[in-house]
């Protein structure tokens, strides 16, 4: 049983974070790292106030805040278990963003605007050809459960006068076409697989070292020339990236069907992506083993 290989000295009762806070990031880290799949049965309340020495008020505190995130499901008389995975899909392929690919009559998106301010980044100003930027930094959220940080960067004169209030909820390429005439046609973008960092973690409530997908680069107009660069990180525990590819007519590698990430790009971009994002759940795996391992010691 899960429970069994957790050492009894885990959780720190001298530490600045809460026991609750504590068991329940433990399980967390479990369920994200699979070795708590859905539908798995989790110990009774006496179990965990033996194993960690713990009050059941703590437990219960614990189990509530996993509840309320949608992660486990309790019975009266039938005890705690992993709920269903619900994932959901973002085409990495399409340039329209997370919240119009999702929503749904179920899943309503809200955004965040954490911050709006000036902000010099290297890889933007690059991308960007300016150090006059403009930082945006947004939580989007499915119901009450944060699944994605996006950071933007804009050069100041493509966006006059923008607030953050005028991008809460609010698409921020809807607002670039309609308000500013500057329509998003096309953009380069990199998958990478990385463990949450401490801010990134405290921003999305997730443990530190959580998997989280990542999905950056430069967008383009229709002019061809560049308009953000962003960065965005995903939940690898609620959202999945799905890539089409096919068979290329010339050597029978796979690649992507017309439409791709970017239109302008070489064949040699297009299957290097492909590559990668087609690794991205080998990559993902073996984070989320890792980190358990170490959690572990």
């Amino acid at each position: 049983m899960w429970i069994d290989d957790q050492s009894p000295t885990r959780l720190d009762p001298a530490s600045d974070v809460p026991l609750h806070r504590q068991l329940g990031d433990t399980v967390r880290t479990a369920i994200a790292g699979g070795q708590l799949p859905p539908g798995t049965r989790l110990p009774t309340e006496a179990q965990f106030q033996e194993r960690f020495g713990i009050s059941r008020s703590v437990v219960r505190q614990a189990l509530s805040g996993l509840t309320s995130d949608g992660l486990i499901q309790r019975g009266r008389g039938h005890g705690s278990v992993v709920a269903p995975k619900h994932e959901h899909h973002r085409a990495v392929q399409k340039m329209s963003g997370l919240s119009a690919q999702i929503a749904t009559s179920d899943d309503v998106v809200t955004t965040e605007v954490l911050r709006l301010e000036s902000d010099a980044d290297p890889r933007a100003e690059a991308a960007l050809g300016t150090s006059d930027l403009v930082s945006i930094l947004r939580l989007r959220s499915v119901g009450t459960e944060p699944i994605a940080l996006i950071h933007t960067w804009l050069a100041r004169s493509t966006v006059p006068g923008l607030q953050a209030s005028d991008l809460v909820n609010v698409s921020l390429h809807a607002t670039l076409a309609a308000r500013y005439g500057v329509p998003v046609s096309a953009g380069r973008r990199q998958v990478r697989a990385v463990a949450a960092s401490g801010s990134v973690a405290a921003e999305m409530s997730v443990p530190i070292g959580a998997p989280l997908l990542v999905l950056e680069g430069t967008s383009l107009d229709s002019a061809g020339s560049a308009v953000e660069y962003f960065c965005t990180w995903h939940r690898g525990d609620q959202v999945v990236f799905d890539v089409d590819a096919g068979a290329s007519a010339q050597d029978g590698s796979r690649s992507f069907k017309s439409g791709s990430v970017n239109p302008h790009s070489s064949p040699d971009e297009a299957l290097g992506l492909s590559a990668s994002a087609l690794r991205l759940a080998e990559s993902l795996t073996e984070f989320a083993t890792r980190i358990s391992d170490e959690s572990q010691r």
